[in-house]
């Protein structure tokens, strides 16, 4: 029989807290569980493995990623938008490293839940960039290279990998105003 108030939701929640303090790969149904004071069947009845959970963690990350962006991206246009969209991504990347490194699991559970998941956030930075006068295909280019970017930055800074005691902050400041200036050479290109 099911805990009271276990529920999936309640389930990935914890498993993305989990994700953040222990980090993403050490996460097993029996640690999960534990965590939730159950025994690790009764984690069956919400979800079927640790892969759904894996997935459900990329879902839930990729999710609230696009509610911060679009909450970062409201009252503010053109490249002050991207601008905020991109220090959106880094922070949420940051701050959420575990459940960061589940979404990085995109491509190993594409389908049509995972796409719907993606689709408003990549919407929304079609939409920053044609307001720039910036081509679909040039869109299609730029997006691969900030999230390149973003992503990688991130990476670097949840690994510790920045050795240099030079302001990561003032590093990333600088990356991506490096970036958008080169992104205004794009304007009106086909």
């Amino acid at each position: 029989m099911a805990r009271a108030g276990l529920d999936k939701e309640t389930i990935i929640r914890k498993a993305a807290d989990l994700a953040n303090e222990a980090g993403f790969e050490r996460i097993t149904l029996k640690l999960l569980a534990d965590s939730l004071n159950v025994q690790p069947p009764s984690l069956y009845n919400h979800i079927k493995g640790i892969d759904d959970l894996q997935r459900e963690l990329m879902l839930y990350g990729w999710r609230q990623l696009d509610e911060k962006m679009t909450q970062a991206a409201v009252c503010v246009s053109g490249y002050d938008a991207l601008e905020a969209v991109c220090r959106s991504f880094y922070e949420y990347a940051t701050e959420n490293s575990g459940i960061f490194n589940a979404m990085l699991w995109y491509n190993k559970f594409q389908n049509d839940e995972a796409d719907k998941a993606t689709e408003k956030l990549f919407s929304l930075i079609y939409r920053i960039f044609s307001t720039l006068n910036i081509s679909k295909e040039n869109c299609d280019h730029l997006i691969r290279t900030y999230r390149s970017f973003l992503e990688g930055f991130a990476l670097l800074v949840n690994n510790r990998a920045f050795g240099n005691p030079v302001s990561i902050e003032e590093s990333f400041q600088i990356s991506l105003q490096v970036l958008i200036a080169g992104t205004k050479t794009f304007e009106g290109k086909d």
